[in-house]
């Protein structure tokens, strides 16, 4: 599966607003508009909660998982995973939000 993320001047802490406002290219999972990645902490970020991520399918990850690394060699981030897999697709830690 071929990345669709392509990088976008906006950078750091992203309001509500400034996501609605960025293009779906910048998404780990564009069609979902899920974990920007508009930086290198947003890239290690998307990495972190990879796994948290819901309603979405394998096919979504698949793409999910080449944005972060196109992303990551953007940025200068090392991801030692090789595939989504290796992430996980149901959280390993209990989240407190819910």
């Amino acid at each position: 599966m071929t990345s669709t993320w392509k990088p976008h001047e906006e950078h750091g802490s992203l309001s509500e607003k400034d996501k609605r406002e960025l293009p779906e290219s910048v998404f780990a999972f564009p069609g979902k508009r899920k974990e920007p990645l508009t930086d290198a902490a947003h890239v290690r970020n998307a990495v972190a909660r990879f796994d948290q991520v819901q309603g979405v399918d394998d096919d979504d990850r698949d793409l999910a998982f080449q944005n972060i690394l196109a992303a990551a060699a953007h940025y200068g981030v090392d991801v030692v995973e090789t595939d989504w897999r290796q992430l996980g697709r149901r959280p390993h830690t209990p989240n407190s939000a819910q």
